[in-house]
């Protein structure tokens, strides 16, 4: 090799070692370095749930008849859905909306149409069951009672979860204070806290009319009727620092 040969090879060598160099910290970089975790953290989740009594319920009355054309079965079903709702507006502390309403063709062995047949709905509301359960079996004389449900009002919902995440705080930070005291420490910080609430999970009382056994009352007798309970629950998670 001669002197220029090795000058030039030196001068290479020279100028590719800030390269490698930097290369070095990418390729620890993307072995990947794990992020500093400081010691005395704990990781907590605490609970609180409680069955509200269902407050509100839901009757859906219905009606259904059979014809040979759909404009006077239409008529008809109207008649008897105007009928109960007329009855109902009247009543306080009760609201009245339509429900379903459906026409379908009824066939013969050909697969031709030899009829139709229809149903009608109304669904009553209310926070007062008596007063649901009265107008329920006033109407019943004019259309069935199909079903009962109950569920948790918006409001009863929020009061529920208000209360119940007390608890859960409360819950949460006796956790941490024993843990804190169990692992040698004398208090603690929080680090982070979330508050989630899981929504209402129901135990419906729902009840099923037969129409037959309504179809036979004439004393407009109230529809005996009993609320179930709904579970509220409240989630507190998060973590804190020892000290």
């Amino acid at each position: 090799m001669t002197r220029k040969t090795t000058i030039a090879f030196a001068l290479a060598l020279a100028s590719a070692a800030p390269l490698m160099l930097s290369l070095v910290p990418s390729a620890a970089q993307a072995q990947g370095v794990a992020p500093y975790q400081p010691s005395g953290v704990l990781s907590l989740n605490a609970q609180a749930s409680a069955d509200v009594p269902q407050d509100v319920v839901n009757i859906t009355l219905f009606y259904e008849q059979e014809a040979s054309d759909p404009a006077s079965l239409t008529n008809t079903l109207n008649q008897h859905a105007d009928a109960a709702l007329r009855q109902a507006k009247g009543v306080s502390g009760v609201t009245a909306r339509t429900g379903s309403f459906s026409i379908s063709p009824s066939t013969d062995r050909n697969g031709h149409i030899s009829g139709w047949r229809g149903r009608t709905e109304i669904i009553l509301e209310s926070h007062d069951f008596a007063a649901a359960s009265k107008l329920a079996g006033q109407i019943a004389s004019n259309m069935q009672v199909g079903e009962v449900q109950f569920s948790l009002s918006p409001e009863a919902q929020r009061a529920a979860e208000q209360k119940l995440a007390g608890e859960a705080i409360a819950s949460f930070r006796q956790q941490a204070t024993a843990s804190a005291q169990a692992f040698g420490y004398s208090s603690y910080t929080i680090r982070e806290v979330n508050i989630g609430r899981n929504g209402v999970m129901p135990r419906p009382m729902m009840m099923m009319a037969r129409a037959a056994s309504f179809e036979a009352k004439s004393d407009s007798a109230p529809v005996p009727i009993e609320a179930g309970t709904s579970t509220v629950t409240v989630n507190v998670s998060g973590s804190v620092q020892m000290k």
